[in-house]
Protein backbone atom coordinates (compact mmCIF):
# COMPACT_ATOMS: atom_id res chain seq x y z
CA UNK A 1 0.00 0.00 0.00
CA UNK A 2 1.07 3.62 -0.64
CA UNK A 3 0.26 5.89 1.73
CA UNK A 4 -0.02 10.13 0.84
CA UNK A 5 1.83 12.11 3.86
CA UNK A 6 2.76 16.20 3.25
CA UNK A 7 3.52 15.45 -0.71
CA UNK A 8 5.52 12.33 -0.79
CA UNK A 9 4.17 9.16 -1.43
CA UNK A 10 5.42 6.56 1.22
CA UNK A 11 5.24 2.29 1.37
CA UNK A 12 3.01 1.97 4.30
CA UNK A 13 5.88 0.68 6.38
CA UNK A 14 7.45 4.39 6.33
CA UNK A 15 3.89 6.05 6.48
CA UNK A 16 4.82 7.58 10.18
CA UNK A 17 3.94 10.61 11.85
CA UNK A 18 5.48 12.71 14.97
CA UNK A 19 4.35 11.59 18.08
CA UNK A 20 3.85 15.43 18.45
CA UNK A 21 1.26 15.97 16.12
CA UNK A 22 -1.61 17.76 17.83
CA UNK A 23 -3.98 15.03 15.39
CA UNK A 24 -2.60 12.43 17.47
CA UNK A 25 -2.01 14.38 21.20
CA UNK A 26 -5.85 15.81 21.01
CA UNK A 27 -7.72 14.92 17.98
CA UNK A 28 -7.04 18.42 16.65
CA UNK A 29 -7.91 17.55 12.96
CA UNK A 30 -10.26 17.32 10.14
CA UNK A 31 -11.03 14.72 8.12
CA UNK A 32 -13.20 12.76 4.92
CA UNK A 33 -13.83 9.47 4.27
CA UNK A 34 -14.52 9.03 0.61
CA UNK A 35 -15.90 6.11 -1.99
CA UNK A 36 -15.22 5.33 -5.38
CA UNK A 37 -17.23 3.03 -7.34
CA UNK A 38 -16.27 1.59 -10.96
CA UNK A 39 -13.25 3.50 -11.71
CA UNK A 40 -14.54 7.03 -10.19
CA UNK A 41 -14.44 8.82 -7.03
CA UNK A 42 -18.22 9.44 -5.56
CA UNK A 43 -19.21 12.97 -5.12
CA UNK A 44 -15.68 13.83 -4.62
CA UNK A 45 -16.19 17.94 -5.26
CA UNK A 46 -18.29 18.18 -2.05
CA UNK A 47 -15.97 16.07 0.21
CA UNK A 48 -13.19 18.68 -0.49
CA UNK A 49 -15.45 21.42 0.53
CA UNK A 50 -16.86 19.90 3.22
CA UNK A 51 -12.97 18.99 4.55
CA UNK A 52 -12.50 23.12 3.80
CA UNK A 53 -14.81 24.04 5.51
CA UNK A 54 -14.72 21.60 8.73
CA UNK A 55 -10.63 23.23 8.36
CA UNK A 56 -12.25 27.05 8.77
CA UNK A 57 -14.30 26.51 11.68
CA UNK A 58 -11.40 25.23 13.65
CA UNK A 59 -9.41 27.92 12.72
CA UNK A 60 -6.86 25.05 10.67
CA UNK A 61 -5.28 26.66 7.51
CA UNK A 62 -4.40 23.79 4.93
CA UNK A 63 -1.64 23.18 3.77
CA UNK A 64 -2.60 23.24 -0.29
CA UNK A 65 -5.25 24.77 -1.75
CA UNK A 66 -8.37 22.41 -3.23
CA UNK A 67 -7.15 21.66 -6.84
CA UNK A 68 -3.91 20.16 -5.62
CA UNK A 69 -5.77 18.13 -2.63
CA UNK A 70 -8.20 16.77 -5.51
CA UNK A 71 -4.85 15.73 -7.50
CA UNK A 72 -2.62 14.03 -4.46
CA UNK A 73 -5.84 12.09 -3.86
CA UNK A 74 -6.22 10.87 -7.61
CA UNK A 75 -2.58 9.96 -7.55
CA UNK A 76 -3.23 8.36 -4.43
CA UNK A 77 -5.82 5.61 -5.49
CA UNK A 78 -3.65 5.35 -9.04
CA UNK A 79 -0.49 4.45 -6.91
CA UNK A 80 -2.78 1.50 -5.53
CA UNK A 81 -4.53 0.56 -8.36
CA UNK A 82 -7.66 0.76 -6.93
CA UNK A 83 -11.03 1.03 -8.86
CA UNK A 84 -13.33 0.07 -6.14
CA UNK A 85 -13.26 1.30 -2.49
CA UNK A 86 -12.99 3.85 0.27
CA UNK A 87 -10.34 7.03 1.18
CA UNK A 88 -9.58 8.46 4.20
CA UNK A 89 -8.15 12.24 3.93
CA UNK A 90 -7.27 13.43 7.12
CA UNK A 91 -5.67 17.27 7.71
CA UNK A 92 -4.57 17.22 11.19
CA UNK A 93 -3.01 20.76 13.13
CA UNK A 94 0.42 19.56 12.65
CA UNK A 95 3.76 19.12 14.66
CA UNK A 96 3.64 21.05 18.30
CA UNK A 97 4.42 20.61 21.87
CA UNK A 98 2.96 19.06 24.72
CA UNK A 99 0.83 21.84 25.32
CA UNK A 100 -2.47 22.30 23.08
CA UNK A 101 -1.67 25.98 21.73
CA UNK A 102 -2.50 25.56 18.10
CA UNK A 103 0.01 28.60 17.30
CA UNK A 104 2.69 26.30 18.00
CA UNK A 105 1.73 23.78 15.43
CA UNK A 106 3.61 26.13 12.13
CA UNK A 107 2.43 23.64 9.37
CA UNK A 108 -0.44 21.48 8.98
CA UNK A 109 0.03 17.55 7.68
CA UNK A 110 -2.10 16.17 5.18
CA UNK A 111 -2.44 11.92 4.71
CA UNK A 112 -4.30 10.39 2.07
CA UNK A 113 -5.11 6.56 2.67
CA UNK A 114 -6.90 4.69 -0.40
CA UNK A 115 -7.55 1.12 1.00
CA UNK A 116 -11.06 -1.16 0.76
CA UNK A 117 -13.96 -1.12 3.44
CA UNK A 118 -16.62 -2.94 4.48
CA UNK A 119 -18.42 -2.04 7.43
CA UNK A 120 -21.91 -4.79 7.48
CA UNK A 121 -21.45 -8.08 5.82
CA UNK A 122 -23.94 -9.19 2.77
CA UNK A 123 -25.96 -10.86 4.80
CA UNK A 124 -27.10 -7.90 7.12
CA UNK A 125 -27.44 -5.34 3.68
CA UNK A 126 -30.59 -8.25 3.31
CA UNK A 127 -31.77 -9.30 6.27
CA UNK A 128 -31.27 -5.29 8.17
CA UNK A 129 -29.54 -4.47 11.87
CA UNK A 130 -30.84 -4.40 15.12
CA UNK A 131 -29.87 -1.13 16.95
CA UNK A 132 -30.50 0.72 20.69
CA UNK A 133 -30.60 3.92 21.85
CA UNK A 134 -27.33 4.98 23.86
CA UNK A 135 -27.47 7.33 26.68
CA UNK A 136 -24.31 8.94 25.67
CA UNK A 137 -26.03 12.10 24.00
CA UNK A 138 -24.66 14.18 20.87
CA UNK A 139 -22.96 16.92 22.00
CA UNK A 140 -24.34 20.19 21.88
CA UNK A 141 -23.84 22.79 19.24
CA UNK A 142 -22.55 24.91 21.82
CA UNK A 143 -19.50 22.69 22.45
CA UNK A 144 -18.26 21.58 19.19
CA UNK A 145 -20.52 21.84 16.10
CA UNK A 146 -21.62 18.09 15.07
CA UNK A 147 -21.66 19.48 11.55
CA UNK A 148 -17.81 20.00 12.02
CA UNK A 149 -16.30 16.16 11.07
CA UNK A 150 -12.92 16.37 13.43
CA UNK A 151 -10.53 14.39 14.49
CA UNK A 152 -11.98 14.14 17.98
CA UNK A 153 -15.15 11.25 17.65
CA UNK A 154 -14.72 10.35 21.26
CA UNK A 155 -18.78 11.47 21.52
CA UNK A 156 -19.30 8.73 18.70
CA UNK A 157 -17.10 6.11 20.07
CA UNK A 158 -18.22 6.33 23.49
CA UNK A 159 -22.14 5.53 21.65
CA UNK A 160 -20.63 2.67 20.14
CA UNK A 161 -19.28 1.10 23.32
CA UNK A 162 -22.60 1.05 24.44
CA UNK A 163 -23.91 -0.45 21.04
CA UNK A 164 -21.05 -3.20 21.10
CA UNK A 165 -21.92 -3.85 24.98
CA UNK A 166 -25.57 -4.76 23.89
CA UNK A 167 -25.13 -6.86 21.14
CA UNK A 168 -26.24 -4.36 18.45
CA UNK A 169 -24.77 -3.27 14.85
CA UNK A 170 -25.80 0.62 15.82
CA UNK A 171 -27.03 3.13 18.43
CA UNK A 172 -29.33 6.31 18.03
CA UNK A 173 -27.55 9.51 19.48
CA UNK A 174 -30.34 11.59 21.19
CA UNK A 175 -29.54 15.68 21.59
CA UNK A 176 -30.12 17.48 24.60
CA UNK A 177 -33.64 18.21 23.70
CA UNK A 178 -33.81 14.55 23.46
CA UNK A 179 -34.46 14.10 19.64
CA UNK A 180 -32.93 12.15 17.82
CA UNK A 181 -29.59 13.52 16.18
CA UNK A 182 -27.90 10.33 14.23
CA UNK A 183 -25.89 7.49 14.67
CA UNK A 184 -22.74 6.96 15.64
CA UNK A 185 -21.14 7.10 12.43
CA UNK A 186 -24.35 7.19 10.12
CA UNK A 187 -27.37 9.36 9.31
CA UNK A 188 -31.09 8.31 10.35
CA UNK A 189 -34.24 8.08 8.13
CA UNK A 190 -37.76 6.40 8.64
CA UNK A 191 -40.59 5.90 6.76
CA UNK A 192 -43.76 6.88 7.58
CA UNK A 193 -47.20 6.08 4.92
CA UNK A 194 -44.68 6.60 2.24
CA UNK A 195 -42.72 9.59 3.51
CA UNK A 196 -39.40 10.20 3.98
CA UNK A 197 -38.56 11.75 7.21
CA UNK A 198 -34.71 12.95 8.73
CA UNK A 199 -33.62 14.97 11.19
CA UNK A 200 -32.13 18.11 10.79
CA UNK A 201 -28.37 18.82 10.96
CA UNK A 202 -29.47 21.62 14.24
CA UNK A 203 -30.72 19.04 15.85
CA UNK A 204 -27.02 17.85 15.71
CA UNK A 205 -26.38 15.41 12.77
CA UNK A 206 -23.70 16.02 10.12
CA UNK A 207 -24.23 17.10 7.15
CA UNK A 208 -23.73 13.99 5.67
CA UNK A 209 -23.00 13.71 1.51
CA UNK A 210 -24.83 10.33 1.33
CA UNK A 211 -28.07 11.57 2.98
CA UNK A 212 -28.34 14.41 0.61
CA UNK A 213 -27.35 12.21 -2.45
CA UNK A 214 -30.70 10.37 -0.46
CA UNK A 215 -32.83 13.52 -0.38
CA UNK A 216 -31.84 14.07 -4.19
CA UNK A 217 -32.81 10.51 -4.75
CA UNK A 218 -36.03 10.31 -3.14
CA UNK A 219 -37.47 13.17 -4.94
CA UNK A 220 -36.40 12.01 -7.75
CA UNK A 221 -38.35 8.86 -7.56
CA UNK A 222 -41.21 11.06 -6.56
CA UNK A 223 -41.37 10.34 -2.70
CA UNK A 224 -42.45 12.99 -0.52
CA UNK A 225 -39.38 14.34 1.96
CA UNK A 226 -39.56 16.00 5.26
CA UNK A 227 -36.82 17.26 6.89
CA UNK A 228 -38.04 17.72 10.97
CA UNK A 229 -37.45 16.70 14.39
CA UNK A 230 -37.64 13.18 15.07
CA UNK A 231 -38.20 10.94 18.70
CA UNK A 232 -37.86 7.40 19.47
CA UNK A 233 -41.33 7.19 19.22
CA UNK A 234 -41.59 8.46 15.86
CA UNK A 235 -38.67 5.56 15.18
CA UNK A 236 -40.68 3.02 16.96
CA UNK A 237 -43.96 3.23 15.30
CA UNK A 238 -42.49 4.03 11.93
CA UNK A 239 -42.93 1.52 8.55
CA UNK A 240 -39.22 1.46 7.35
CA UNK A 241 -36.07 2.48 8.77
CA UNK A 242 -32.51 2.80 7.16
CA UNK A 243 -29.40 4.90 8.05
CA UNK A 244 -26.86 6.14 5.57
CA UNK A 245 -22.97 6.32 5.11
CA UNK A 246 -19.87 6.77 3.34
CA UNK A 247 -18.92 3.48 4.91
CA UNK A 248 -22.54 2.10 5.42
CA UNK A 249 -23.48 3.41 2.05
CA UNK A 250 -27.58 2.94 2.82
CA UNK A 251 -28.73 0.12 5.28
CA UNK A 252 -31.85 -1.41 6.55
CA UNK A 253 -32.26 -1.06 10.37
CA UNK A 254 -35.67 -3.73 11.41
CA UNK A 255 -35.64 -3.60 14.90
CA UNK A 256 -34.83 -0.73 17.56
CA UNK A 257 -34.76 -1.26 21.61
CA UNK A 258 -36.08 -4.57 20.89
CA UNK A 259 -39.25 -3.37 19.05
CA UNK A 260 -39.50 -4.40 15.27
CA UNK A 261 -39.60 -1.50 12.85
CA UNK A 262 -42.38 -2.37 10.72
CA UNK A 263 -42.57 -6.07 9.83
CA UNK A 264 -39.44 -6.56 10.74
CA UNK A 265 -37.98 -7.42 7.40
CA UNK A 266 -36.40 -4.25 4.90
CA UNK A 267 -38.94 -2.50 3.21
CA UNK A 268 -39.96 -1.26 -0.33
CA UNK A 269 -39.72 2.02 0.08
CA UNK A 270 -35.68 0.95 1.29
CA UNK A 271 -35.22 -0.65 -1.37
CA UNK A 272 -36.39 1.40 -4.15
CA UNK A 273 -33.79 3.93 -2.43
CA UNK A 274 -30.82 1.50 -2.21
CA UNK A 275 -31.19 0.71 -5.83
CA UNK A 276 -31.57 4.54 -6.63
CA UNK A 277 -28.39 4.56 -4.81
CA UNK A 278 -26.13 1.84 -6.66
CA UNK A 279 -27.43 3.28 -9.90
CA UNK A 280 -26.26 6.89 -9.08
CA UNK A 281 -22.94 5.47 -7.81
CA UNK A 282 -22.12 3.06 -10.69
CA UNK A 283 -22.60 5.98 -13.10
CA UNK A 284 -21.06 9.38 -11.90
CA UNK A 285 -18.34 11.04 -10.22
CA UNK A 286 -14.89 12.05 -10.84
CA UNK A 287 -12.76 9.80 -13.04
CA UNK A 288 -9.83 7.99 -11.30
CA UNK A 289 -7.88 7.23 -14.20
CA UNK A 290 -7.60 9.72 -17.27
CA UNK A 291 -9.15 7.42 -19.81
CA UNK A 292 -12.31 6.72 -17.93
CA UNK A 293 -15.15 7.68 -20.24
CA UNK A 294 -17.20 10.88 -18.67
CA UNK A 295 -20.28 9.01 -17.38
CA UNK A 296 -23.76 10.43 -18.10
CA UNK A 297 -25.66 11.49 -15.07
CA UNK A 298 -29.17 10.89 -14.19
CA UNK A 299 -31.80 13.42 -13.80
CA UNK A 300 -31.02 13.97 -10.25
CA UNK A 301 -32.43 17.57 -8.70
CA UNK A 302 -29.22 18.98 -6.97
CA UNK A 303 -31.45 19.99 -3.99
CA UNK A 304 -30.04 21.35 -1.01
CA UNK A 305 -31.40 20.75 2.48
CA UNK A 306 -33.64 24.28 2.59
CA UNK A 307 -34.45 24.72 -0.46
CA UNK A 308 -37.80 24.62 -1.61
CA UNK A 309 -38.96 22.24 -4.28
CA UNK A 310 -42.00 19.62 -5.01
CA UNK A 311 -41.86 16.69 -2.75
CA UNK A 312 -39.30 18.27 0.08
CA UNK A 313 -40.52 19.86 3.23
CA UNK A 314 -38.43 21.34 6.24
CA UNK A 315 -40.48 21.89 9.59
CA UNK A 316 -40.62 21.59 12.89
CA UNK A 317 -44.08 19.46 12.56
CA UNK A 318 -44.29 15.51 13.84
CA UNK A 319 -44.64 13.08 10.77
CA UNK A 320 -47.97 12.48 13.22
Amino acid sequence: MKIHIDGQLLDEADAKISVFDHGLLYGDGVFEGIRMYNGRVFKLEEHIDRLYDSARVICLEIPVGKEQMTADLLATIRANNLRDGYVRLVVTRGVGDLGINPRLCPKASVIIIAATIKLYSDELYKKGLDIITCATRRMSQAALPPAVKSLNYLNNIMAKIEAHQANAAEALMLNEQGYIAECTADNVFIIKRGTLFTPPVSAGSLRGITRGAVLDIAVELGIPVVVTELTRYDVFVADECFLTGTGAELIAVVNVDSRPIGDGKPGQVTARLLDGFRRLTSTTGTPIFEQEAAPVPPNLSGLEEGTSAVGLVETAASPY
